[in-house]
């Protein structure tokens, strides 16, 4: 099992909802969420808040130690406890018939004394290695922290520093720059502001910029002469999560040079708006029938606004929510709408700003393949009709029964990769 699904496991055992355990560990429930679903890893302290609330090692939340039976003795004897062994020896004592008091009587006194005292000793040990054992978990889990984050920081450095020296190398210009102009969300197009100032002017040199979505054909723009030497243009193109943006210099004999200006990822994801999707594990452990079916029970799924980092972006800006669906898929091909409905009996507090949906139950499903999926998935439709997909965690068919894969992508919002 992964640290999720084992975290996942024991929220269950103890009837926790994955917001009672972010209550219970003070974070969030999309903490929990990305815990479970193996999207992010708990810190130190959370895991250690974790092994004491479920009673089990830090170990085994990691995945590299056994959980211990549950029957086994307690780590270390309270003060209870040790009344109890003094009871039990002065009980012991009172029970000996004086008639049948021998020289062997006194030795029976310290045997049992010495018994006591070596499982005294033997539980401390053991208390004091689980301790160690925790101990060294931590410190390796920092340790790894540290050399991965001194691994990126030296890799992020050393691409940097390697694009720096190719730029310097490659460069045409002096001085360039692409920003945005403007955005009509409305009509899904972005315009930029470009200049170029060529590194060696020569007469008669022109300059053309291009821009390529990387779906429609590349526009070129003849560039303006400025005061400073340079070119500029204005270029517009309809938005999408890949534009390009360059600029070919033309010399008087015909030679013609390109340099990339700018790249600009993620801007038509970024307009959009996003959803929280969150289901409530009622399909987990849900086990194939005679018939190689699996009935799925009533299920409630809930969506709401999600804050989104691009919404700060004031060039672009961010359209409203016009409509939410939501559907069951597998393999990312519609098997059924959920139906819109009121907040459930079941589901307390204020959920203003939530959206219930339900899967009615006597649904049946297949998974034949090992590499079939099934997730919920919320189609988002903005205020001028454009659409993204967020999902949740999928389900995988294990030894019989609905379960998460080790690792899982929830990454892809492309409607054009969903058939409904």
């Amino acid at each position: 099992m992964t640290i999720g699904q084992r975290i996942a496991q024991k929220r269950k055992e103890q009837n926790l909802s994955q917001e009672s355990l972010g209550d219970a560990l003070g974070v969030s429930r999309q903490a929990i969420y990305k815990w479970e679903s193996d999207a992010t890893l708990p810190e130190i302290e959370k895991l250690i808040a974790m092994s004491r609330l479920f009673r089990v090692s830090v170990g085994w939340l990691l995945g590299v130690e056994e959980e211990l039976p549950s029957d086994l003795p307690p780590a270390e004897l309270t003060d209870t406890q040790l009344k109890m062994v003094e009871e039990i020896v002065e009980r012991y004592i009172q029970a000996q018939p004086p008639a049948k008091k021998s020289s062997w009587g006194k030795w029976d006194v310290r045997i049992l004394f010495a018994l006591c005292g070596i499982l005294l000793a033997l539980l401390m040990g053991m208390n004091s290695r689980v301790k160690q054992l925790d101990s060294n978990y931590d410190s390796l889990q920092n340790s790894i922290s540290r050399v991965e984050r001194s691994v990126d920081s030296q890799i992020g450095g050393i691409s940097g520093r390697v694009e720096e020296i190719l730029k310097a190398q490659n460069s045409l210009t002096a001085d360039y720059g692409a920003e945005i102009a403007s955005a009509d969300l409305k009509e899904n197009r972005i315009t930029f502001s470009v200049h170029a100032v060529p590194k060696t002017y020569t007469e008669g040199m022109s300059v053309e910029f291009s821009i390529d979505n990387g779906t429609d054909s590349v526009s070129y723009i003849p560039g303006e002469r400025a005061a400073n030497g340079g070119f500029t243009a204005t270029l517009a193109c309809r938005l999408t999560d890949s534009i390009n943006i360059s600029a070919v210099f033309t010399s008087a004999d015909g030679t013609r040079q390109t340099q990339l200006l700018e790249r600009f990822g993620d801007l038509y994801t970024s307009t959009l708006p996003a959803v929280d999707l969150m289901t409530y594990d009622h399909l987990l452990y849900q086990k194939v029938d005679e018939s190689g079916r699996i009935p799925l029970p009533e299920t409630y799924v809930s969506t709401r606004p999600a804050f989104s980092v691009y919404a700060v972006n004031g060039d672009i800006g961010q359209s409203e929510i016009g409509s939410v669906r939501v559907g069951l898929f597998k393999n990312r091909s519609l098997i059924a709408w959920l139906e819109p409905c009121d907040q459930p009996d079941s589901f307390h507090g204020d959920l203003e700003d939530f959206s219930f949906f339900r899967l009615t139950g006597g649904t049946y499903i297949t998974m034949t393949k090992d590499s079939d999926q099934l997730c919920f998935a919320a189609v988002v439709t903005d205020e001028y009709g454009r659409e993204l997909v967020y999902s949740d965690i999928p389900y995988i068919l294990q030894d019989g029964e609905l379960t998460w894969p080790n690792t899982s992508d929830i990454s892809n919002h492309d409607p054009a990769d969903w058939r409904y």
